[in-house]
């Protein structure tokens, strides 16, 4: 979905976001954001929090809870070696 909402500058050189793109992009007041100059426009792409990823994030690696185990049992052999 595209959304265009106009907004302004303020004092400091802050840019308000609309109510509208703020709830559209599920951000609240603290969280982190990136700004990025792509062919003279400012894009502004969120930071998501890793649990809420996890949730609602596109989902794009599927392991059966096996591989992950075995994964897991692995990590830990390794780690246990390098502190003997």
């Amino acid at each position: 979905m595209n959304l265009t909402i106009e907004t302004f500058i303020g004092k400091k050189y802050a840019i308000y976001l609309p109510k509208k793109i703020v709830k559209f992009l599920n951000l609240k007041e603290g969280d982190k954001v990136i700004l990025k100059i792509i062919d003279g426009k400012i894009v502004i792409e969120p930071i998501y929090d890793p649990i809420w990823l996890a949730i609602y994030g596109k989902k794009f690696a599927k392991i059966s809870p096996e591989e992950g185990e075995r994964i897991s049992l692995e990590e830990q052999r390794k780690y246990i070696e390098n502190i003997a």
